[in-house]
């Protein structure tokens, strides 16, 4: 039975609801990837990094467990008290290294993370503190560059933002240089950006990571059509979308998709969406970048790069930026 709902159950300003509706309504249907992570997409994505193909967790837990001591001298070569803010932070697992190191230096310091998910943040408020008794924390719930603004009015202090995990990899090459220049903007002169880069390496192993055999990476996707279910009055029949993957080696670029195994029609609050059979919903794009391409995106958008950090594999890359 289709679940139909008036539009005063959902609130009408509700950004996810615009931006569901105005991306299912395009020429080209599509859905934004930050609203993958709910409480159940929370869960689904670690499961994800416990994959054994996905390579990506490992490789910068690589960088963070052993080269965190290196990491922590390039902030520290200015002693002056600091803000630490990490965008889409996570469970911390792997900051929580570079947080221990900057506690051991005895450094004043505020980490502030950044994520949509309420639950993350409320999270890693709880938890944190518990791990890292010392450790200044206030957690920051809502989109990167609001909440950085908000950081900004928090203190004076110099900034030194993360933004790790790949996350950069969610934009296109010509997003993630904009992106890059928000940042930059936002930041004054001899602050840093530590931001990691999966770099560009055999394709099969790439599509493997995001194609998994165990169907997780699947149900991650097909779960942002769950959370519409739920959230939105949406009646989005699971069972008749199916997740597609692919990476370009030339460009970088790997996208999934879903597409519509019939035609259908599916509703949202008081909209109906038709579906033709093999129609696909652009769901996310995972960009890949070799070493001179990050220097490209350094430079175009105001930093200097300062030093870069790999894993033994050189899968991938934290660079260290500094505000030009």
């Amino acid at each position: 039975m289709s679940t139909i709902i008036s539009k005063q159950n959902i609130p009408v300003g509700s950004t996810f609801l615009n931006d569901v509706l105005a991306g299912l309504t395009a020429e080209r249907k599509s859905l934004s990837s930050k609203y993958f992570y709910d409480e159940i997409g929370d869960h689904i994505f670690q499961q994800i990094m416990e994959m054994e193909d996905y390579y990506l967790t490992n490789a910068e837990m690589e960088i963070l467990q052993h080269q965190t001591e290196q990491i922590a001298d390039v902030i520290a070569a200015d002693p002056s008290a600091f803000d630490l803010i990490e965008l889409g932070a996570g469970d911390a697992t792997k900051s929580v290294h570079l947080l221990q190191s900057l506690i051991n230096r005895q450094l004043e310091f505020t980490y502030l993370p950044i994520d949509i998910s309420r639950h993350v943040i409320e999270d890693l408020e709880e938890n944190l503190p518990k791990k890292l008794p010392t450790l200044k924390v206030e957690g920051l719930n809502g989109d990167y560059f609001a909440m950085v603004k908000k950081a900004k009015t928090l203190s004076s202090r110099r900034k030194v933002l993360l933004f790790m995990g790949a996350n950069i990899g969610n934009m296109n090459v010509a997003e993630a240089e904009e992106f890059c220049k928000a940042l930059r903007n936002e930041l004054s002169a001899e602050d840093l950006l530590i931001i990691g880069f999966d770099l560009k390496k055999n394709p099969r192993q790439i599509l493997a990571a995001y194609d998994d055999a165990a169907g997780i990476t699947k149900s991650f996707n097909l779960n942002l059509l769950s959370r519409i279910n739920r959230e939105l009055g949406g009646d989005f029949d699971i069972s008749k979308f199916d997740h597609y993957a692919s990476y370009d080696p030339e460009s970088g670029a790997c996208k999934s998709y879903l597409i519509s195994l019939s035609d259908q029609l599916v509703n949202i609050g008081d909209e109906t969406i038709r579906f033709h059979a093999n129609e696909h919903i652009y769901m996310e794009i995972s960009q890949k970048y070799s070493l001179p391409e990050v220097s490209e995106i350094a430079a175009s958008s105001g930093f200097i790069p300062v030093a870069h950090f790999f894993d033994q594999h050189q899968y991938f890359v934290d660079a260290i930026w500094k505000v030009n």
